[in-house]
């Protein structure tokens, strides 16, 4: 590596942690971001984001991605596109760094911004087609279905809450839930409301088997568990997965504090358990899961760090903070 010591190590190269590097960069820090392998996060995988400020005709999402690391290369950060497997240390001590290559990197802040991934069907279909009609986030695509039939897989909260923000611009919304009308996991209130929709209709006992269409979606093959009949939904143009998220979290098991869904606790503005060590986007934001919510935090992410490491005699950028 370049530098033996870092004076902040930001793990993640989506929306959080690319802000974060910007803000930290220019307060003269000498600032790593280990960008994962691959790099960029949900943004790389998405097609149109026409809801980040700035980009009055929209902008597509690895476009975004790879402005945000020009500019923070500009200011003179460091990338790696690489994983991190597990970190020990103290803010007193140092912190260490060890990476899926087996090299190790040694910091005096971190920032955790590695973000959550949703959780798919596993469909080679499905995979094929996200960004094309396959989706995890209605708040960032639903605009693009306007008059269109769209499907919501979920039986919980968040496919009750996507279903019913959809039908600001879909024609219709089928719900597909595996089990019975017994098993839906959504509370009463959230429930109600999606069954009180006229636009919503649940089909209960019933999976996606294959995502129809060759550059978009053109319907989904569908199966009846409980009769084992197949059906063919052909007027669906749209499939948004709402079966939950997946923080990336694994690597921090025993180093800090971790809620009972594996995010990061955050005590005060973006404080971890562990002093030195910070935490910014949608590893730590169950709720929003935004792109510029992630950039905002980033951006308070950096800030802490230049006033923790400031307090403690390290040369900073007035202006920084």
């Amino acid at each position: 590596m370049q530098e033996s010591t870092y004076d902040l190590i930001i793990i993640g190269g989506g929306p959080s942690g690319l802000t974060a590097s910007i803000y930290a960069s220019r307060a003269l820090l000498k600032t790593l971001v280990i960008a994962g392998n691959p790099a960029g996060g949900q943004l790389v995988i998405t097609s149109d984001v026409e809801n980040f400020p700035g980009f009055p005709e929209g902008i597509m999402g690895p476009e975004l991605i790879a402005n945000m690391r020009k500019q923070a290369e500009r200011f003179g950060t460091i990338f790696m596109d690489a994983n991190v497997s597990s970190i020990k240390g103290t803010f007193e001590e140092g912190f260490e760094l060890d990476l899926d290559s087996g090299e190790k990197i040694s910091a005096k802040t971190i920032i955790v911004a590695t973000g959550a991934s949703a959780r798919w069907l596993g469909l080679d279909s499905e995979n094929r087609l996200k960004g094309k009609g396959v989706s995890a986030c209605a708040t960032c695509d639903g605009f693009f279905f306007k008059d269109k039939v769209v499907v919501v897989v979920g039986a919980g909260d968040a496919a009750m809450e996507e279903s019913t923000f959809l039908t600001k611009f879909a024609s219709k919304v089928y719900i597909l839930v595996r089990g019975d009308e017994d098993h839906t996991k959504a509370s009463k209130i959230m429930l109600k409301r999606a069954s009180d929709n006229p636009k919503i209709e649940f089909l209960y006992n019933t999976e996606v088997k294959e995502v129809l269409g060759e550059r978009n979606v053109e319907g989904l093959r569908v199966l009846n568990n409980k009769t084992g009949e197949e059906k063919v939904m052909d007027d669906v143009k749209g499939l948004f997965v709402a079966i939950g998220h997946e923080p990336n979290t694994s690597f921090l098991q025993g180093f800090i504090e971790l809620d009972a869904k594996g995010y990061i606790v955050v005590n005060s503005n973006t404080k971890t358990s562990k002093e030195g060590v910070l935490a910014a986007g949608d590893v730590a934001d169950h709720h929003y899961r935004q792109a510029i919510t992630a950039s905002g935090i980033g951006c308070m992410a950096a800030l802490d760090a230049v006033r923790l490491l400031a307090d403690h005699g390290a040369q900073v950028k007035p202006d920084a903070y």
